[in-house]
């Protein structure tokens, strides 16, 4: 289920009460792109969760590790005062941030921290167990060299604490904190607590006295999940012959074929370059196609299974997939009609509408709600896709999951503008996602006079919903320009 309805007078969901998600593990076994994953998911839930990050607080508290002890990072011998007073304040001041979020409304913690000491994560344990919180351990393991090598290389060497070194002494340098945090490291085996053990960010997975609704959602969706690098690429369908109904479900008319062979050589041209950028060869990497079961989302995704030598870039390998939970919104009786006869036919349900177009549900329709609960089980599969992905679909769904990645609340989710020929390029990271928009096609279908999402007025439920939060437009740039770093 996702994003409830309904709100409690404790602000829980579920049943579940208040949870403590501690992570343990070595440094750069992907706890960070777990903790951060995790989070958006349950926010998209409507549980509200928050990821407390002891590296991130304390670089904000310390600077970076160039501003500290010699001897902060290291386990071996007798600290300095100093370090011990540092180190002790950057704890109590993580512990400090989650009771602040859990006596301010908060559900669920996730600790981003190493914890890898038996006695470390028992009196931590302890201290919450005592006020009713549920700990759960979250250990990820990890023995495969080439995700240790790329998680250092893609997100630790870029943080603060490397601001200005040469990348393979950074490397070098992160290793050696490895290296002495491997001969400290005590694995959780203690069964007092519930625990989850994730090996290679989502090879295996093993869990221990997990209880109830919220606790085994959070299970599924941590045996879905992966780090391996990927773009998710987002565009509408082309042009259909019957834009403004929503039961003919027509074929794409002649630009809108235009603009399936457009979409085709624009995407292949960027994903191409972007490869080569990763020193990637595009023959090792697939691309998988998504489109909804309707005629011009489908025919859309023609042109990629019609490759030809003619192609300027080396042929990829590519996949297309059908999905039918990605249909549009069904607007109900309301299709075909423009704003204007929906104020005069149907009043009162168009103020109901303006005054919340996400929750509201036109008479036979489906409201954005409605949507998102359709898409869930689709974005399961999209955070476990480990391909670069495209998706071409309608406006109304690629706003649904333009939400979930980014991390936008769902009553902005009907404000989002998609345009019609623009490329939406996604790409997860550890800390969140970099997200931008390209320009390709200014063809039949987009409008002309710099609005840029080709509205059509008989087509609104689909293609625009009153905005009562200001608009959110992707950051857009030409087809020319370059890939950003």
């Amino acid at each position: 289920m996702v994003a409830p309805l309904y709100t409690t007078a404790s602000g829980l969901l579920f049943h579940a009460g208040k949870i403590l998600v501690v992570t343990v593990g070595l440094p750069a076994r992907g706890k960070t792109h777990i903790s951060r994953a995790l989070e958006r998911y349950l926010r998209w839930t409507g549980v509200k969760t928050q990821v407390v990050s002891l590296g991130d607080y304390r670089r904000k508290i310390l600077g970076g590790a160039q501003k500290l002890p010699p001897d902060y990072f290291t386990l071996v011998g007798e600290k300095s005062p100093e370090t011990v007073a540092l180190r002790k304040r950057i704890s109590d001041g993580c512990e400090q941030l989650i009771w602040d979020f859990f006596n301010s409304g908060g559900q669920v913690v996730i600790y981003d921290a190493n914890n890898g000491t038996r006695e470390r994560r028992q009196a931590l344990a302890e201290k919450f167990d005592k006020e009713g919180i549920h700990v759960i351990m979250l250990e990820s393991l990890c023995d495969n060299e080439e995700i240790i090598l790329s998680n250092i290389r893609s997100v630790k060497i870029s943080s603060p604490d490397y601001r200005g070194w040469d990348p393979e002494k950074a490397v070098q340098d992160y290793y050696g904190r490895i290296r002495d945090h491997e001969a400290h490291y005590e694995p959780v085996e203690e069964t007092d607590w519930p625990y989850i053990r994730i090996v290679n960010v989502g090879e295996k997975i093993m869990v221990n006295r997990i209880h109830g609704y919220l606790q085994s959602r959070i299970v599924f969706f941590l045996m879905n999940i992966h780090n391996r690098f990927r773009t998710i690429y987002f565009a509408r369908s082309g042009q259909s012959l019957i834009e403004h109904s929503y039961k003919a479900d027509s074929d794409l008319s002649p630009p809108g074929w235009e603009y399936a062979e457009r979409l085709k050589e624009f995407v292949l041209d960027r994903r191409a370059k972007a490869l080569q950028q990763r020193g990637v060869d595009i023959e090792d990497r697939r691309l998988v196609v998504w489109t909804s079961a309707r005629r011009r989302s489908h025919h859309s995704a023609w042109p990629f299974l019609n490759l030809t030598e003619n192609d300027k870039v080396k042929l990829p390998r590519v996949k297309v997939v059908e999905k039918p939970q990605m249909s549009e919104i069904n607007p109900g009786v309301w299709d075909g009609l423009s704003p204007d006869q929906v104020r005069k036919f149907y009043p009162d349900e168009w103020e109901r509408f303006v005054r919340d177009p996400y929750a509201y549900r036109a008479p036979r329709a489906e409201s954005y709600h409605d949507l998102c609960v359709r898409l869930e089980p689709t974005l399961i599969e999209l955070e476990r896709e480990q391909e670069d992905l495209l998706i071409i679909g309608h406006a109304s769904v690629i706003r649904c999951m333009l939400a979930y990645l980014i991390g936008l609340p769902a009553s902005e989710i009907p404000a989002i503008e998609v345009a019609r020929g623009d490329l939406i390029e996604v790409v997860p990271t550890s800390y969140g996602v970099h997200s931008q928009a390209y320009h390709f096609w200014d063809g039949p279908g987009r409008s002309q006079n710099g609005g840029g999402v080709g509205k059509d007025e008989h087509n609104f439920y689909e293609n625009y919903a009153e905005d009562t939060q200001g608009k959110r437009r992707p950051q857009t740039a030409e087809a020319v320009d370059a890939i950003p770093s």
